[in-house]
């Protein structure tokens, strides 16, 4: 990765009250905000960490955005899994290099970005092609094109059953994933492993009663609040607010016959 800014790059402009703006660098192109506007031409060719100043005397520190920046601020079409939920997921799949996956219900691709950074094949299905494209295109975007060669997205009803074989791990968000422990059965190696993201506690249950038989061990289900704290000087305390409930996360683990 190059030091400096250079036509082509995704920059996070952050202003004085840690507002945070994702541009990608084009030539002529300008960022506009209530606060003026910077031109691009500002920022190609300075290093990261550089501060810019808007024509209104706005002013911005540009760095590159991490895997959560984009996540938070890419474009999407449907309700993206947040990252306090993207990495406790990726540990409980083991998701690494190598591992295939079979991921359903892809959405805007923030838990394909994750995965696929850590190293794995994913094999995608999605009911609609408008979330499909969308998803690729955040990948591609932020992954760069030759990731793609580890990612196929289908647009394909995960329910109806899956055709990919000899899969390591089965990443689910969708409505109804007990529908789909069937259909990994068959799919799964001994040993793999079954992650599915629900919002209520309902479907939770729904999906342990699906586990709840001598083909699966280790079955479990949790949820992560995400606590921040207000630290100035001798004043410290937690945050008034928090992230608490986003979804639960089901995990088990398949057995040999």
């Amino acid at each position: 990765m190059s030091a400096q800014f250079n036509y082509g790059d995704k920059v996070l402009l952050i202003d004085g009250k840690q507002r945070r703006y994702l541009i990608t660098l084009a030539e002529g192109a300008e960022f506009h905000s209530h606060a003026g506007f910077v031109s691009h031409s500002e920022i190609a060719g300075r290093p990261e960490g550089s501060r810019v100043q808007s024509t209104k005397g706005a002013r911005y520190i540009a760095l590159r955005p991490t895997l959560e920046d984009f996540v938070v601020e890419m474009p999407r079409g449907a309700q993206v899994i947040y990252p306090k939920d993207l990495a406790p997921i990726c540990m409980l799949a083991d998701i690494g290099p190598g591992v295939r996956v079979l991921e359903s219900g892809v959405g805007s691709g923030a838990l394909s970005m994750t995965m696929l950074r850590y190293g794995a094949h994913i094999t995608g299905y999605e009911l609609r092609e408008d979330f499909a494209n969308r998803a690729v295109t955040n990948v591609r975007s932020f992954l760069g094109e030759e990731v793609l060669q580890r990612y196929d997205v289908q647009v394909r009803d995960c329910y109806e059953g899956i055709d990919a074989t000899d899969i390591d791990r089965v990443v689910l968000d969708l409505p109804e994933p007990w529908q789909v422990v069937p259909h990994a059965q068959r799919v799964m190696r001994p040993g793999g492993i079954l992650v599915a993201y629900t919002p209520s506690i309902t479907q939770a249950a729904q999906t342990r009663e699906a586990l709840a038989n001598p083909s699966w061990t280790g079955t479990r289900t949790l949820e992560v609040l995400h606590r921040g704290w207000y630290i100035e000087g001798m004043a410290v305390r937690p945050d008034h607010r928090m992230v608490a409930h986003t979804g639960f996360l089901t995990v088990g683990r398949l057995l040999g016959e």
